[in-house]
């Protein structure tokens, strides 16, 4: 599926020296969630570009001045637009998904790969 990834153009995600860079760990979450439901056949590759496509397009449109472009924002945006339109979930549990989600304390995920000791039960 990477191998259908754009390299050129609004729906290329970012690289470095040919690599995906992801700037923080959701990000590579949801980019690996987007390929498995494609390849599961939740939605076609190109279903998903196309709504990634409208979402970059709908930020440069309407973003606040100032306001940092964030492509995994728009890969997420996308995404949960193709499981609702699959009809896997509805517009209103993805956002309670996405508001208990974003709830979460910093450092849950672990972005330096210590939990400091709190001992939170999911196996490292």
């Amino acid at each position: 599926m990477t191998a259908l990834l754009e390299v050129d153009g609004v729906a290329a995600p970012p690289r470095a020296n040919g690599e995906l860079v992801f700037a923080e760990p959701w990000e590579s979450r949801a980019f690996g969630m987007a390929v498995t439901l494609a390849e599961a056949g939740l939605f076609t590759w190109d279903e998903f570009r196309d709504s990634l496509v409208a979402r970059v397009a709908a930020w440069e449109a309407d973003h606040a001045p100032g306001e940092e472009y964030r492509y995994y924002r728009c890969w997420l945006a996308a995404l949960e637009d193709r499981v609702v339109a699959a009809g896997a979930l509805d517009a209103v549990a993805v956002a309670e998904r996405s508001a208990r989600l974003a709830e979460r304390p910093a450092g849950h995920d672990h972005a330096d790969g210590d939990d400091h000791g709190h001992g939170h039960g999911h196996g490292h």
